[in-house]
């Protein structure tokens, strides 16, 4: 599969000049000068062209675009700013302009899947938190974009840059991790338990993620089973070409993905696209938009590093390591025994295709030492992997139980800092006198 890239690379262009015909004939059949455009025959070569334009197109990373939040009725501006970074990620700070003094708001670091979709996969995630709740996003690096001087990324760094950004923040830190990122985020909450580490966060957050996919496994899951971790390193790595600036970098190609996200539902796709088509021809520029937005989300996809992607594969789909005990960070085990002072919640989708029910609550089973008070695990009903972190049911059900959840947490820590304090300044009277 050496090669892959650079057959990938040669049909793009080599379909370049048909694509320059296909945008010509667009503009001609969408121009208002041109009485055809008004036409069926014309509305219908204007569509074409544009499904054409856009089956054939490199998509590009999407921008979150969010200039702004409403907060108490208010808007208010919202400014991205990197606060932490390095050569695989760069964390964001979505700042929001609150004039006056800041209400204590629960401070939420999400870490965003390194799956072949970018962070702003999330964008419905964070914007669903914004007005109550200062969030920073982990936005993930193209390996494509990262020059082999920069060294390897692989499980392990992962981990580490989540500990890392941990001890940016601080220990009132709510952590959550979507899907992928369930267990580095839970590798790297044991290790800083078992290391004492002050900076550990204030409870973890792990949405519909493989801790065991034992547990009602799904076609993904079983996929990976039965074919191994070395038939994945055969089959799916190959090597960046020139003139990338991450060239000659081993990696998971991010079209290699998206061709398998859309095997698993290709006639839901096809479905989709037309509709699409219909939609143009019929003039219903509404449908056609939010088609269009879904799409130019789902079809930027990027390059994950061969040694992260394999290492994955074998330590969470393979070898099981985390659930049985097994699983390694730089030589030191992962101990969920370890985890006793960060609460834990679970979420996952009744429908989930991904990672099936049950897969993500065993993190419970596991942290045996998290105190009953600090443990939640919510099941949403009717929906699918999509679900668990996006759309109507998310903004309604999901999120504002996650959001009491860290409320409640700080209200308990605060709570337990006035007594702290009180205690100190009743041992200073008597101290006195």
């Amino acid at each position: 599969m050496s090669f892959a890239y650079h057959a990938y690379e040669a049909v793009h262009m080599m379909v370049s000049p048909a694509r320059g015909v296909s945008d010509a004939m667009h503009l001609a059949f969408k121009n208002p000068a041109n009485p055809l455009t008004y036409t069926p025959l014309g509305r219908t070569v204007a569509a074409s062209c544009e499904l054409f334009e856009r089956a054939t197109r490199r998509y590009g990373k999407p921008a979150f675009g969010l200039g702004e939040t409403t907060i108490n009725g208010v808007k208010v501006a919202v400014e991205e700013r990197v606060v932490w970074e390095r050569p695989f990620c760069k964390l964001v700070y979505f700042d929001r302009k609150i004039a006056g003094r800041r209400k204590p708001q629960p401070k939420v670091l999400l870490v965003a899947p390194m799956s072949g979709h970018y962070a702003t996969l999330l964008r419905g995630t964070v914007e669903a938190f914004l007005p109550g709740h200062e969030v920073y996003i982990t936005d993930w690096t193209d390996a494509r974009l990262v020059p082999l001087a920069e060294g390897r990324f692989d499980l392990d760094d992962y981990i580490d840059y989540v500990i890392a950004m941990l001890q940016t923040l601080g220990p009132d830190t709510h952590v959550m991790a979507v899907c992928q990122p369930a267990v580095p985020v839970i590798a790297a909450v044991a290790r800083m338990e078992a290391e004492a580490d002050p900076c550990a966060p204030r409870s973890m957050t792990l949405m519909g993620g493989p801790i065991d996919t034992r547990r009602s496994p799904t076609a993904v899951n079983q996929l990976a089973m039965e074919r191994g971790t070395d038939w994945f390193r055969r089959n799916c790595i190959t090597v960046v070409p020139f003139p990338h600036m991450g060239a000659f970098r081993q990696v998971y190609p991010g079209f290699m993905q998206l061709s398998g996200f859309m095997a698993m539902n290709i006639d839901r796709h096809v479905t989709a696209h037309y509709e699409m088509f219909k939609h143009l021809v019929t003039g219903d520029g509404d449908s056609a938009e939010k088609h269009r937005d879904f799409y130019d989300e789902y079809l930027a996809v990027m390059d994950l590093t061969a040694e992260f992607y394999l290492q994955t594969v074998d330590t969470v789909f393979v070898r099981h390591a985390l659930p049985r005990g097994e699983m390694m960070h730089r030589d030191k085990p992962v101990d969920l025994t370890a985890v006793r002072r960060v609460a834990l919640m679970t979420v996952e989708g009744e429908n989930d295709d991904i990672s099936g029910v049950g897969q993500t609550k065993a993190a419970h089973d596991l942290c045996v030492n998290i105190p009953a008070g600090k443990r939640v695990h919510y099941l949403q009903p009717k929906v699918g992997h999509y679900g668990v972190f996006n759309g109507s049911r998310f903004r309604a059900e999901i999120a504002p139980r996650i959001s009491d959840f860290m409320v409640s947490l700080d209200m308990e820590a605060a709570k337990g800092r006035r007594s702290d304090s009180a205690a100190e300044q009743r041992k200073g009277l008597k101290v006195v006198g």
